[in-house]
């Protein structure tokens, strides 16, 4: 996994509350166990037009939204099922960042175990970026893990929590197997004291 120490990206905001995994990732799209290759099937059902082609005037389509890495969303982000593949899917599209005024807890576990980084604010501040990313073109945030840290540079800052065991893998870029390799040493050890 890619450490996460500081990022600056455009953002796309998406005026929406309650968004659920089955629209971040709809679930015909599930059949792969890899990682990767879900990013163009992200936000399917919204993204495109029921003959296929897409949808301009959906958030993520629109030509401003080209190479966005920082997805602003409204509360309870990520809520339904807890499939993995949603944060998957966010990340092989570009994203880094997520931020809202709320997650869903599995979603939100999920986002750190993939390499990125939901950022939870107040619902002022949020609807406070809303207005700062319809005022100013190519509006970008930077995401400061090791300060933790929300700025842009329109003279926005905001500071955010992060579990501190949480903090320390992402900023590492540690996931689950990345953490167990820490200790590769002693469970070789461990395995040649016990081999049967």
């Amino acid at each position: 996994m890619k450490p996460f120490t500081l990022h600056t990206g455009l953002v796309v905001a998406m005026d929406r509350a309650n968004v659920d995994t089955d629209q971040i990732i709809p679930k015909q799209f599930l059949k792969r166990i890899e990682r990767t290759g879900f990013g163009e099937f992200l936000f399917w059902d919204w993204r495109r037009k029921e003959d296929g082609s897409e949808d301009p005037t959906f958030e993520l389509n629109r030509p401003e939204a080209k190479g966005a890495s920082v997805l602003l969303a409204r509360r309870n982000f990520g809520s339904g099922s807890s499939r993995e593949h949603a944060p998957w899917a966010l990340e092989d599209y570009g994203f880094r960042v997520v931020v809202a005024p709320s997650f869903a807890d599995i979603f939100y576990n999920n986002c750190f175990k993939n390499g990125m980084l939901p950022i939870v604010l107040s619902e002022a501040q949020v609807e406070e970026l809303f207005q700062r990313a319809a005022k100013h073109k190519g509006y970008q945030l930077t995401a400061d893990l090791d300060k933790c840290e929300l700025r842009d540079d329109h003279g926005f800052r905001a500071s955010f929590e992060v579990e501190p065991f949480r903090r320390h893998c992402l900023l590492n870029g540690l996931d689950d197997i990345g953490l167990t390799l820490q200790f590769a040493d002693k469970i070789t050890a461990y395995e040649a004291a016990h081999a049967g």
